[in-house]
């Protein structure tokens, strides 16, 4: 929402009500009212500052809330992180966190979403840096094994999750699905964009073998607490896109 282009000054009323609106507003953001413009030389805008102030709280309160789940959920696992835990984390109050989320499982959701994205791009990015061709596909795994030797490293966040849900949770299941085959599709990308040797109908398959052994490095490497399965696949890899 664009504030008033004309000379602002905001009422003693709002002062006032800030501190209390905005966290109210942070879980009700379309509950507001406006103050229309006094006088011509002393124009007042109360909740026009106020409705901008609370829409870009709502969206960073949201955010805090999906960061500080999914450093908790990664780190500790889902079944280990209560929500308590989390509404301690963030400092917020309990119906402001069930006001961005209706359940555990949503916020859930949201971590997958948050984690796999924030990856892919920065994935995608590393691998794009190299020079065209092998180098790019190979990166993968280069930027697997950095991800590895740094300290926020705990295996895969999606097969973590997946093994504590029951297997009837399909809203939870379809949501790694989802980022899985996107992952397959990026891998994908790669190859068509640097392997031009390969036949069009050939890449997917080689995408998903490539996907295969990538996931088998991550949890491989996170078990034995050692790098070699994401050295190794990285020379398996190699030879299937010989």
């Amino acid at each position: 929402m664009p504030l008033p282009s004309f000379p602002v000054k905001i009422c003693p009323v709002l002062e006032q009500l800030a501190p209390i609106g905005l966290s109210c507003c942070a879980g009700y953001p379309r509950l507001y009212a406006v103050s229309r413009p006094q006088k011509n030389t002393d124009r007042f805008v109360c909740f026009w500052v106020f409705i901008y102030i609370c829409t870009v709280k709502h969206s960073e309160v949201r955010q805090n809330i999906i960061k500080t789940a999914s450093f908790l959920f990664y780190k500790n696992g889902y079944n280990s992180t209560g929500i308590n835990e989390i509404i301690a984390e963030t400092g917020i109050a309990k119906a402001t966190l069930y006001s961005h989320f209706r359940s555990k499982e949503d916020l859930c959701r949201a971590y997958i979403r948050f984690k796999s994205d924030a990856f892919a791009s920065e994935l995608e990015t590393f691998c794009r840096s190299k020079r065209k061709g092998k180098e790019q596909i190979l990166a993968l795994f280069e930027f697997l094994r950095i991800f590895y030797h740094s300290n926020e490293f705990y295996g895969c966040w999606c097969m973590k999750t997946i093994a504590e849900i029951p297997m009837e949770n399909e809203k939870v299941r379809s949501e790694i699905q989802q980022q899985k085959n996107k992952f397959i599709d990026l891998i994908n990308v790669l190859i068509n964009n640097n392997l031009k040797y390969i036949p069009a109908g050939k890449t997917e398959t080689i995408a998903k073998r490539i996907y295969l052994m990538y996931e088998s490095a991550v949890g491989e490497s996170y078990l034995h607490q050692e790098d070699w399965p994401i050295k190794e696949a990285k020379e398996i890899c190699s030879q299937i896109i010989a």
